[in-house]
């Protein structure tokens, strides 16, 4: 990060002014990126807008963040924080303002500036924009809102943006922060009251939901509006998300699910973000630092169930129950649901609807439509299910091909178990159940 700013501050070997000391100015966006590490915004951005004469930029429904879009595409947005000056004492946060740290704050023209020549260098397509809380909420999203002011009306910035809504603040300013930005977001933060209480006590579970519902309410108002006239302001096209902690509070699987649901239900969120507890703080209620593993296995079940059900038609209380609080780590939520609802299966891929299709192991959206599609033109073999993309290593032992099984498997419910568990443990690494890295076997 540090060279492509010192490109940009620099001119034939001269440095070059942003409205204060350049030098400044690199020495804050290091400080104030490394602070934006904790917010989860790998996303498609979900708003398509198309170039206008005299802007700079444009906004497709592809990835954000260093992630691949649907075309295959990797693109990136500048991921920074405002300030990381915090009013706040939140105990699992690194900006919490007892904390020991470099504190720093752009102006709105530095950034604004900063913005527009990464992406006139093509280094990123959008900005994301957070902050800490200075002075209060009103004032930190007074000059969020002047940055994106400066770059929609001064620097005709036509690109993808999406910013962190400040809970606390006036609905008045959230408003505006919605016209300006293509997505907003509010944290949750952690998954219950009482861990908010006992963590974050300057926050309360009713200041974080009150902004989500105005930009639930705002949004729907726009879109009705726009069917109206088609240049009414457009709020926030891209909707609503939210991020929560995962393990620094004793919330099982199942309450953080369930809560997953109702956020989905009731504020219509396009995403709920999962982030494994990095140990920042010796706090007596967050969990010892010392041999602590950060819970990265755990988030990782926890998207995939988020993701049973966005697209698969599970409920949570179909994932998790009471008997059965917390996933089975060892095994992907969606097998794990099979293997305890025998009763369920085998399913008859040439007859059963889209649904049930759609709950056999190693069945996504996409093979469960094939399937659909395919066996309209004549009943449809185990090699056939090959040739259609199907994970015939799971879904062999829970489907049927015109009334038979697999010719030759013989299985009981325990060797399913250790099958599919030994092809989840060969996805994350054998021998372990680390997160998977991208420079396994480098070299320093």
């Amino acid at each position: 990060m540090f060279f492509l700013v010192e490109r940009i501050l620099k001119t034939d070997g001269a440095p070059r002014s942003l409205g204060g000391n350049p030098v400044e100015v690199m020495d804050k966006l290091t400080i104030l990126a490394d602070a934006a590490k904790y917010d989860a915004a790998c996303t498609s951005s979900g708003v398509i807008r198309g170039a206008k004469p005299g802007t700079i930029g444009t906004a497709t429904n592809s990835g954000c963040c260093h992630t691949f879009s649907a075309d295959g595409r990797c693109v990136s947005l500048l991921k920074v924080l405002f300030t990381n000056h915090c009013r706040y004492n939140c105990a699992y946060c690194v900006n919490r303002c007892s904390n020991d740290v470099p504190r720093t704050a752009f102006t709105p023209r530095e950034l604004a500036e900063l913005t527009i020549q990464f992406y006139r260098r093509n280094y990123i397509e959008g900005l994301f924009l957070s902050s800490a809380v200075l002075k209060s909420p009103d004032y930190t999203t007074e000059q969020m809102i002047e940055t994106l002011r400066l770059l929609r009306q001064s620097y005709r910035f036509n690109g993808y943006i999406h910013a962190k809504a400040i809970p606390g603040a006036d609905p008045g300013l959230t408003h505006q922060l919605g016209l300006l930005s293509d997505r907003l977001s509010v944290n949750i933060e952690l998954p219950s009251e009482s861990s908010l209480r006992l963590l974050a006590p300057d926050k309360s579970k009713t200041a974080i939901l009150r902004p989500m519902a105005q930009i639930r309410d705002r949004a729907a108002q726009s879109t009705a509006e726009l069917k109206l006239y088609r240049h009414a302001p457009r709020f926030a096209p891209a909707g609503q998300s939210t991020q929560m902690i995962v393990g620094a509070t004793p919330e099982s699987d199942r309450h953080i699910l369930t809560l997953t649901e109702g956020l989905y239900r009731k504020y219509r969120l396009k995403r709920v973000f999962f982030s494994a507890y990095m140990p920042v703080s010796d706090h007596k209620s967050l969990p010892v630092p010392a041999g602590f593993k950060p819970p990265l296995l755990r988030e990782h079940r926890l998207y995939q169930a988020d993701w049973l059900l966005r697209f698969y038609g599970f409920t949570a209380g179909e994932i998790l129950d009471e008997s059965r609080p917390n996933f089975d780590e060892a095994l992907d939520p969606k097998s794990d649901w099979a293997l305890r609802h025998p009763e369920f299966f085998p399913v008859e891929v040439n007859r059963a609807d889209y649904e049930a299709i759609l709950r056999v192991p190693g069945v996504g959206v996409r093979g469960a439509r094939r399937i659909v599609a395919a066996r309209r033109y004549g009943p449809l073999s185990f090699e056939g299910l090959k040739r259609l993309g199907i994970v015939m290593k799971r879904a062999q032992y829970f489907i049927t091909c015109s009334g038979r099984m697999l010719p030759g498997l013989r299985f009981s419910p325990e060797s399913v178990y250790r099958r599919l568990t030994g092809l989840e443990q060969g996805l994350l690494g054998v021998g372990s159940w680390e997160q998977l890295s991208l420079f396994d076997g480098a070299v320093g």
